[in-house]
């Protein structure tokens, strides 16, 4: 069995999430800085029996492209030439980062503004299991569909 990855891909920050083996749960698992996401991909890859990497896709709230949209889809080609022992796929994530905050604020009891940096980081890898849930469900979804 393998697990999927999930990346919320950021200009300074990406936050990952990763399935448990049989595929079924998501749970953020850190925040790496953008510098170093090759380095921990290589690191990850050779430790995690990693399968497929889910990049959230950010769409604008309209469905339409962006200049983050167009940032995300450079740095998943250059990941896919980097790892192509890697499946990639693009996976909408708009308001996974408004959720993730939302939790955050709950968690904590605190603004934005009064949040410490750790908190901060923590909300990438919460959207980034945000991402891999809505995925994980969108999939089983369509199987359960398929056998009826």
């Amino acid at each position: 069995m393998s697990k999927i990855m999930a990346l919320d891909l950021g200009d300074q920050w990406i936050g990952v999430a990763l399935t448990d083996l049989s595929g079924m749960f998501a749970r953020p698992l850190t925040t790496v800085p953008a510098l170093e996401l090759e380095t921990f991909l290589a690191k990850t890859s050779k430790t995690e029996p990693i399968e497929l990497i889910v990049v959230g896709y950010p769409k604008t709230m309209k469905g339409g492209e962006s200049e983050q949209t167009l940032k995300v889809i450079a740095q998943k080609q250059k990941l896919e030439k980097q790892f192509p022992e890697l499946a990639f796929v693009f996976w909408d994530e708009r308001l996974s980062s408004q959720r993730a905050q939302q939790i955050g604020l709950r968690q904590t009891g605190q603004r934005h503004k009064g949040k410490s940096k750790e908190d901060k980081l923590k909300e990438h890898a919460v959207a980034a299991a945000f991402i891999l849930d809505s995925y994980i469900s969108f999939k089983k979804a369509a199987q359960e569909q398929m056998s009826n």
